[in-house]
């Protein structure tokens, strides 16, 4: 801990979050109280149980764990609860701006809840955080490999619907290896028809293949990518492109893509001159917070102010966003 203390405080310093799971982010006790409400009761019952079940052995089971928990959550309420929570924790931290992931094709195929419903909850939620807390929150939803494609394609065109309420893209998560990502071409397609871009996950749990198939389909951001490093051809083009890539240091660690701290790629990146942002991804399930984040990406070498500009750079924002967020970061214009 004492050793996180000698490095620039980076705490203050005001960031941009590109990647975190809301659904990943609902701190144990709110998880409960949600659960209980809406009558859905997880399998354990209280917060230090909660904690326990988020020791995870690899990237399958935390999948595993994030839809036994997260199924619970039901209503516009649940999700504008979420949004306004985890606003008011970034904003502890410094957070100015965040793309914010959520997954409502997990709930709809359940027939428990509708589209409309939960986009409403989510976008609700982006405007009283920044009237309470002054953070822009914008959306980037999730597909998942292994949906449906007709359901894939739905869920794209109703986020294409929310574009001027918040939505500014379209992700693809799950297991890299249970689905290429071209499988959802079409979805993607209508997304970009309709104003959205494209922020697959990929490599992750699967390698730098992975990376160059989102790539080829015209990833604007592609969400982890950290096995880019394996491939100096994968790894040029990512340079080449000005292609932004979401890290999360402590994520790779808990779901054991990574090793170890000492391991992660995040150095060599950097080195080879890719642009990372610096993210939670799932900080309540996995013990983090962004001030933490942020203290780790220090001792792999990237500063506050290295993650904030490729913030700027990778946001999927309007331009006057983008000249806002470079003013409050202190960078030019130019």
């Amino acid at each position: 801990m004492t050793t996180t203390r000698t490095l620039p405080d980076p705490v203050k310093a005001p960031k941009i979050e590109l990647h975190v799971h809301l659904e990943g982010a609902i701190r144990p006790a709110t998880l409960l109280d949600i659960a209980r409400r809406n009558d859905l009761p997880l399998p354990v019952n209280t917060v230090e149980e909660l904690t326990a079940l988020y020791e995870f052995t690899d990237f399958k089971h935390f999948l595993e764990v994030w839809v036994l928990t997260t199924n619970c959550l039901r209503t516009p309420d649940d999700f504008r609860e979420i949004v306004v929570n985890y606003a008011a924790e970034a904003a502890s931290f410094g957070a100015v701006y965040l793309e914010a992931i959520f997954s409502p094709a997990e709930r709809v195929i359940r027939g428990v809840v509708g589209w409309d419903e939960i986009f409403t909850g989510y976008v609700e939620g982006a405007v009283e955080a920044r009237e309470r807390y002054g953070v822009t929150v914008r959306f980037t939803p999730d597909l998942y490999r292994g949906l449906d494609l007709a359901v894939a394609e739905e869920c794209a065109r109703t986020a294409v619907r929310y574009r001027d309420r918040g939505v500014v893209g379209l992700g693809l998560g799950g297991m890299e290896t249970a689905a290429p990502a071209a499988r959802y071409r079409s979805a993607f397609d209508i997304a970009r028809d309709g104003g959205l871009a494209l922020v697959p996950h990929a490599g992750e749990g699967a390698g730098p293949a992975s990376v160059q198939e989102v790539i080829d389909l015209g990833a604007a951001r592609i969400r982890h990518g950290i096995r880019a490093v394996e491939d100096p051809d994968v790894l040029k083009q990512i340079v080449d492109r000005g292609l932004v890539l979401d890290v999360c240091p402590t994520s790779n660690l808990r779901t054991r893509v990574v090793p170890s701290l000492s391991e992660h790629p995040l150095p060599l990146l950097r080195e080879a001159g890719v642009s990372c942002t610096i993210n939670t991804d799932d900080p309540a399930m996995f013990g983090t917070d962004l001030g933490r984040e942020y203290e780790v990406a220090a001792m792999l070498g990237v500063s506050a102010a290295d993650a904030y500009a490729a913030g700027v750079a990778g946001a999927l924002c309007d331009e006057e966003t983008r000249s806002r967020l470079r003013e409050l970061g202190g960078l030019s214009i130019g």
